[in-house]
């Protein structure tokens, strides 16, 4: 197995036997839900299982490069297969799942979400336990990929950006160069939540990547300290992706972390955008099953669906959020490999995420992160 592949198996997501006492937290890319439009009226000779609750199957994820990446690659060819209509829908939002469950009135029967969701939804009881029998093609991926409550479909990372107007050569190839307000100055974006800028911090303090997790009090206070003094220089505090690409682009910051598959979109765009895989911070996208859908048979066989080899493969035309799936690569050119988080040439210079720490040090910390935001 290469050293890509190896790191790859490090698992995004641990889960814990003892959790830490939870208060209701806002989840890391949560921002104001809009109506989704176009819904498609139940035809008469749809199978009984897509007319559930008279509605189509429904999946929502996160808008943007990411939406529009398992639009093509993964929800519309599944619709076209079975012969059904399906609905897109974006922003996913943590709280928005827990209400529908509570309510009985499920609306959502799929969801693109962060690895925090799935753990917090295997404590609380909101999201449907994956019955891995029912999807073969999960048989193929790496053990981390697989939980309980969800399973991975495509890859990304948390990067370092920058505004090619401000740094026309290069700019910043590491967290402590993102730190170095002489070297490269100019406005900051930052994440709104202590989610990424936890490791980002840790980083930039001089942590090799294997020292970030597992999370203890020491490191989150140093990683609240080194962020503090980044502070005066942080002028937008970002929760929507499309956010860094578009303030970049425009000039109005110089530095922002980011989200891959946003930036590669805007690249592709021609925006004058720069950014680097080196000291990225490697995620994946989950998918999960809200307790509750009417749906939820059909939902495991679309993500069986979007496991397939095949399937995986349309995510490198797309050239945004990579595949899940390792054989799938195998079909990239060199130019592609490049822009993958799975290619070892990238994942040897990145952190791993690790969900169920980082869920751990967002509980603990959210009233110090909520009062340095105040600061």
């Amino acid at each position: 197995m290469s050293r890509g592949n190896r790191a790859m198996s490090a698992r995004f997501l641990i889960f814990h036997p003892n959790p830490p006492k939870r208060r209701k937290l806002m989840h890391r890319r949560t921002f104001l839900l809009t109506a989704a439009g176009g819904l498609l009226a139940g035809a008469t000779g749809l199978p009984q299982l897509a007319r559930a609750a008279d509605r189509p199957f429904t999946f929502t994820s996160w808008g943007g490069a990411l939406s529009n990446a398992e639009k093509a690659a993964f929800i519309d060819p599944f619709g076209q297969l079975k012969g059904i209509p399906v609905v897109n829908t974006s922003p996913t939002e943590t709280a928005k799942i827990q209400a529908m469950v509570q309510a009985k009135a499920v609306e959502w029967d799929l969801v693109d979400v962060g690895g925090r969701t799935v753990w917090q939804g295997a404590h609380e009881g909101f999201l449907e336990t994956i019955d891995v029998s029912k999807i073969p093609n999960a048989s193929a991926l790496e053990k981390g990929w697989i939980a309980p409550n969800g399973i991975a479909t495509s890859t990304g990372a948390t990067i370092i950006a920058w505004s090619k107007t401000a740094f026309p050569d290069a700019g910043p190839q590491s967290w402590a160069d993102f730190w170095d307000v002489k070297r490269f100055p100019g406005p900051r974006g930052l994440y709104r939540f202590f989610y990424y800028n936890y490791e980002a911090a840790l980083l930039a303090a001089g942590l090799k990547h294997e020292e970030v997790f597992p999370y203890t009090a020491e490191k989150a206070d140093m990683a609240m300290a080194k962020i503090k003094e980044l502070k005066p220089h942080v002028t937008v505090w970002w929760g929507s992706g499309a956010q860094p690409p578009q303030l970049l682009s425009s000039g109005e910051l110089a530095l922002s972390s980011a989200w891959s598959g946003r930036m590669l979109a805007a690249d592709a765009e021609g925006a004058p955008v720069g950014f680097t895989y080196k000291d990225g911070i490697a995620w994946a996208n989950w998918w999960v099953i809200p307790k509750g859908s009417p749906n939820a048979e059909l939902a495991h066989e679309a993500i069986n669906f979007a496991l397939a080899e095949a399937q995986q493969a349309k995510l490198l035309e797309l050239k945004t959020y990579g595949p899940v799936l390792a054989s799938a690569t195998s079909a990239a050119d060199a130019e592609i490999r490049k822009i993958l988080v799975m290619s070892p040439d990238n994942i040897k210079d990145m952190l791993i995420l690790n969900e169920g720490e980082a869920d751990k040090y967002s509980v603990a910390y959210e009233e110090k992160w909520n009062q340095l935001m105040l600061e």
